[in-house]
């Protein structure tokens, strides 16, 4: 959408309120919506961890409504500060600043409360949080790298695989879904080797979804084959003549055996 002139981003000859001085002037329609329901457009407040899903929220916001150059500078103030398009401008800007500190949470804040511009909010924000968000994609990259599944169930395995990989997109950066695939795969134990070989070896790429549903049948699987290696061992330990746990718990049913024991009669009335 095209970025609106510092003309265009005045109100409707009909907003200015006849008989009154310039300055006096209303919010434009189109403004009055996004900033009455900012907090229901943009649900999370900006923290350090999501400024790039926060900043397509707004963009996609003023943008929508032909304000985005408020933002990015494309719509600068009118020259003459006595003018009614300056005084419409300043609305305007005044109004987003307003809209922007309603999605900021108390921690960002500081970084940008004496801003006297919508743009100098943005610019501020993009200067101090961008790093920021690149070294969290680091951070989560690594995390994404080393992560295992231990003693975890599988269903806690992937949701904390998918966790990493939404903030990871929150802050800014993708992951190729054969990526993804890879770092599940490697955070696998041996006994997944025979499932680990056959999905790398397979020559249609598994789907994310796919793969979710495969892993929990395996794991499902091989819960049921360690019961039965169990079950059998416990056979074979007990069913030994050499045992000398069994040989032990032999003699003592012999005995018992040969020196029954009843419980004591009643005695009679």
């Amino acid at each position: 959408m095209g970025e609106q002139g510092s003309s265009s981003s005045l109100p409707p000859s009909s907003s200015l309120q006849p008989g009154n001085t310039s300055t006096e002037v209303i919010i434009p329609a189109p403004l009055k919506f996004p900033i009455s329901n900012i907090k229901n457009l943009i649900p999370h407040p900006l923290t350090i961890d999501n400024y790039a899903i926060w900043r397509i929220q707004v963009l996609q916001q003023v943008t929508a409504n032909n304000y985005a150059g408020h933002l990015t500078g494309a719509v600068p103030p009118p020259p003459d500060v006595t003018s009614p398009e300056h005084a419409s401008w300043l609305l305007v800007d005044s109004n987003l600043i307003s809209a922007l500190f309603a999605t900021i949470s108390p921690s960002i804040l500081p970084y940008v409360i004496t801003a006297s511009t919508a743009q100098e909010v943005w610019t501020t924000l993009e200067r101090r949080l961008q790093p920021t968000s690149r070294s969290r994609v680091i951070q989560l990259k690594n995390e994404l790298h080393h992560i295992q599944l231990k003693n975890l169930s599988m269903q806690q395995y992937l949701t904390q695989i998918k966790n990493i990989v939404d903030n990871i997109s929150a802050s800014g950066s993708k992951l190729d879904p054969e990526d993804i695939v890879h770092y599940i795969l490697n955070g696998l134990p041996a006994t997944y080797n025979s499932f680990n070989t056959y999905m790398r070896t397979s020559p249609l790429p598994a789907d994310l979804d796919s793969l979710y549903s495969l892993l929990c049948s395996e794991e499902i699987h091989a819960n049921q084959d360690n019961q039965r290696e169990n079950s059998t061992d416990q056979t074979a330990f007990y069913s030994n003549p050499n045992n000398p746990q069994r040989s032990s718990q032999q003699k003592r049913y012999i005995k018992n055996k040969g020196n029954p024991t009843y419980p004591s009669s009643p005695n009679p009335p």
